[in-house]
């Protein structure tokens, strides 16, 4: 079984400020590339999960949010890290769908795919959905920020985070 880290996009790997509806609205957080390459040569399958409601409402398409996660993984690229596979949910945010955090359909679905163990895996993000699909889905968490929360870890940005993870099995 693979170990993985699957990660929250806005607000963990870059910076949302405003809703990211194309291409040039995509900041990356500074140091999350080279954060990401650890992970990929600690052996870590690295998994996006992002909820992307603008999608179900209108405010962009799905060939949009493609072109923003082609350029997401180039600008990773640059950096030497690599994104195994992104996967969103584009349903409207009150739709109730099993796939929106805080739901753990992402992440139990790749880990099938991929065959994670999610037990040793683990889900990092900046909002308590992320944290409640991880902790329903059976991995450790880690939230990003200074709120208070139920997250195994808390860290201020993601290259803490990973280092971190990256420390728990030394």
């Amino acid at each position: 079984m693979t170990q993985a880290v699957f990660l929250d996009r806005d607000g963990v790997i870059n910076s949302y400020e405003k809703h990211v509806n194309k291409p040039d609205d995509l900041y990356l957080y500074g140091g999350v590339g080279p954060a990401i390459r650890r992970l990929n040569e600690s052996g870590y399958m690295v998994f996006i999960v992002t909820n992307q409601g603008g999608v179900g409402l209108g405010f962009l398409t799905e060939e949009n949010l493609a072109e923003i996660h082609e350029h997401l993984e180039s600008e990773l690229k640059k950096d030497g890290a690599a994104i195994d596979e992104i996967t969103a949910c584009t349903h409207k945010p009150k739709a109730g769908c099993g796939c929106r955090k805080p739901e753990a359909g992402m992440i139990l679905e790749l880990a099938e795919k991929y065959e994670v163990d999610l037990a040793e895996s683990y889900m990092v993000g900046d909002r308590k959905t992320d944290i409640d699909a991880g902790k329903k889905a059976g991995t450790k968490t880690i939230f990003i920020g200074n709120e208070i929360s139920t997250a195994d870890y808390k860290a201020s940005n993601l290259p803490k985070a990973i280092d971190w993870i990256l420390q728990q099995y030394k």
